[in-house]
């Protein structure tokens, strides 16, 4: 009987699940085991009850949240209508991916494994808990677990004894050919590969809309440690509508300076167009490129390489290497023994593919063009808070922006991608266009007139709540209450002049916690505990919404323990019925966040 086609299905917020359910398919191929490897999303999942042999690959988000590209298949698989034999066919495995610093550890893999049971599923074997908190990261605990699973699926499937395992050292054919044309098809190949056509619905990720930035204005003093932008887009005529609470995504370009390093280092000439081909007739082409297509384009638009290389690009880059001490060297950094030096030289440091590529540069100048879609992943878009009201701002969409720039032991700045390239656009020497579209957010906003919010914002955090402030004002909705903390009163204080202004109109009750303004610092958790009767009143006989955003390291949890604190002190609970109300409102959405790292 022939093995059956595995199938190695992910669901990634930021690209780790999809990174290992790639390896997945690569040690699949390497066993000769057929293997597709899918977005949850993107596969049709009415077909799941004819696939014989699955992994899933999970990652969690947020608060115990399925990744953007799996909500459509969660929602179907969690029907109170299926059948508990729906998938009494399969066999499966699933890979969790999280971090055990947050309550809902790999929250997603374990529902989605037990829900598969009840369906009729069989597991292979026990639930894989990859944790980014182990000092190896999660590889720690996928190495035995992919051993454990190769073991029991060629078990059940035996490969014929003629097809011996491709070793390691041997690279998998590429995913993609890239077929070079003789001469450029037009003189415009340096020209975004993101125009938009004519199509139907709102702009999304395979069509973004190409935004006329508007403005573009530093709003921290000059002598403040952090450079925050509040950038505007002119969208008329685009077809985007957002609420307050919702975010957009930017698509961003390395930078020229980058662009040129990158193609210098591996030999090749931006200017030179190519055709790319899968090798596979149901491997399909990255959405976002054009046919034909520039190297400059290519590089531009596509290939992450500001982003931190994982363990898979050293072992692709051994394999391709004809450097016999730049081999041994990359070996060992792919290695399982060689995490901790891999860590060393590349995850604490924040080393860029580029800057590893410029270390490696024998093997650089000898990789084949064929590999880069296989060794570089894409850049992915970015989620913003929108800053903004349709009611106030029509036609028009803003972001506060801070840009990402620190110092590691590496002589040169870490910056971040997207918010370097955008703080380097400047509408006023030309016209700017960025792409973008829009998603619903974490936040929802109640729509009875006389719900009250309470809503803590730090930093750039309170972002969603100036678009909640405009569009509940414009609609007449008063019980606004804005908890802001920053550093300084006359360096951070985004919108102070807006939110004192509202104040006076008795639109809104503002209060401020600036951190550094006295001698011991204040943040918006003690604000928090000073104004308690007023946060009890609010919630428990007014029945408010809490909403929470900024950044995710301390805060959410001194603001909880601040709330936890208010529940037993003006409400009289016990520390248990605290807690067991937080997860009250929290269940009911009256306490909602919307944090990152």
């Amino acid at each position: 009987m022939p093995a059956p086609q595995l199938l190695v299905l992910f669901g990634s917020q930021t690209g780790t699940a999809q990174d290992v359910a790639e390896r997945v398919g690569r040690e699949a191929r390497r066993r000769r085991l057929g293997c597709r490897v899918q977005a949850l999303d993107s596969y049709a999942v009415a077909n799941l009850i004819r696939e014989p042999l699955v992994v899933f690959v999970c990652a969690t988000t947020g608060q115990g949240d399925p990744p953007d590209n799996m909500k459509n298949f969660w929602r179907f698989i969690f029907r109170k209508n299926l059948p508990s034999t729906s998938l009494c066919q399969m066999d499966f495995a699933v890979l969790g991916l999280g971090d055990s610093s947050y309550a809902k550890f790999n929250f997603v893999a374990k529902k989605l494994h037990r829900r598969l049971l009840q369906l009729g599923a069989s597991a292979l074997l026990p639930i894989c808990l990859g944790d980014d908190q182990h000092e190896l990261g999660p590889d720690a605990t996928i190495d035995p677990w992919l051993g454990d699973l190769w073991e029991k699926v060629l078990e059940l499937y035996p490969v014929p004894t003629d097809l011996p395992v491709i070793p390691h050292g041997v690279p998998l054919p590429s995913k993609f050919t890239l077929q070079f044309l003789p001469e450029a098809p037009n003189p415009s190949s340096k020209e975004s590969c993101l125009a938009i056509s004519d199509s139907l619905g709102p702009p999304s990720e395979s069509q973004p809309f190409l935004a006329p930035m508007v403005t573009n204005q530093r709003v921290t003093g000059p002598s403040h440690f952090q450079d925050v932008r509040l950038i505007e887009f002119d969208i008329t005529d685009s077809g985007i509508s957002f609420a307050a609470g919702d975010v957009v995504l930017i698509q961003p370009s390395n930078s020229a300076a980058h662009i040129q390093q990158f193609c210098h280092v591996l030999g090749l000439d931006p200017s030179q167009c190519f055709v790319l081909q899968p090798r596979e007739p149901d491997v399909p082409c990255p959405p976002g490129l054009p046919q034909p297509c520039s190297v400059w384009q290519l590089v531009s638009q596509y290939l992450d390489l500001a982003s931190v290389p994982r363990r898979s690009f050293f072992e692709l880059l051994a394999c391709l290497s004809p450097h016999e001490l730049e081999r041994e060297k990359l070996l060992e950094l792919s290695s399982a023994q060689g995490q901790e030096d891999l860590c060393e030289y590349c995850s604490r440091p924040r080393r860029t593919i580029l800057e590893v590529l410029c270390d490696f540069p024998h093997t650089a100048g000898a990789i084949p063009p064929d590999y880069l879609l296989d060794l570089i992943p894409q850049i992915r878009p970015r989620a913003f808070s929108i800053a903004s009201s349709l009611l106030v701002h029509p036609r028009r969409l803003q972001i506060l922006v801070a840009v990402v720039q620190y110092q590691t032991r590496l002589k040169e700045p870490r910056r971040g991608l997207c918010s370097s390239w955008l703080a380097s656009l400047d509408p006023k020497k030309g016209p700017v266009q960025v792409p973008l579209w829009v998603r619903p957010g974490g936040l929802a906003f109640p729509e009875t007139p006389d719900t009250p919010v309470i809503m803590v914002g730090p930093g750039t955090g309170v972002a969603p709540f100036r678009a909640a402030v405009q569009e509940r004002v414009a609609q007449g909705q008063t019980g606004n209450f804005l908890f802001f903390g920053c550093r300084w009163r006359d360096q951070d204080f985004y919108w102070g002049d807006e939110w004192q202004e509202l104040e006076k109109r008795g639109c809104l009750t503002l209060v401020t916690a600036f951190s550094r303004e006295q001698g011991q610092k204040v943040y918006v958790q003690h604000r928090l505990r000073e104004l308690g009767p007023l946060v009890w009143e609010l919630l428990d006989h007014r029945g408010a919404c809490f909403y929470l955003a900024g950044n995710a390291k301390y805060m959410p949890t001194d603001v909880m323990e601040a709330l936890m604190s208010i529940f037993q002190e003006e409400g009289g609970l016990s520390h248990p019925n605290a807690a067991t109300y937080l997860a009250r409102l929290q269940r009911t959405l009256r306490f909602q966040t919307e944090t990152w790292a």
